[in-house]
């Protein structure tokens, strides 16, 4: 499983906008081929920056199979005019997994 991470720093006085827009596009993500979950997280200290966390099958379903397909325009034309910065996209992959006590 690959970890898909993103800070989202909304501009400020927009976030119920981004909220009600994300709330549209997570179906989108959520039928996309390797997608197995996501959990859209908001900062107590910053209420503009979110954490967008997805988890795929493989790294090639988020960035060759999500990035480069018809769906992803329109997650793109719901959301990316939101992000002051555009985030930065990093994948992980867990390297020590919780183990049962």
């Amino acid at each position: 499983m690959i970890l898909e991470v993103a800070i989202l720093d909304v501009i400020p006085g927009q976030e119920s906008e981004f909220h009600a827009d994300f709330e549209k596009a997570q179906g989108i993500i959520a039928e996309m081929p390797g997608y197995i979950s996501h959990d859209l997280q908001r900062c107590l200290e910053k209420p503009s920056r979110h954490l967008l966390l997805v988890r795929w099958q493989t790294l090639e379903d988020h960035v060759d199979g999500f990035r480069n397909s018809t769906p992803y325009q329109q997650w793109k034309q719901l959301l990316h005019h939101y992000y002051d910065p555009f985030p930065d996209v990093e994948h992980y992959q867990s390297v020590c997994p919780q183990t049962d006590v």
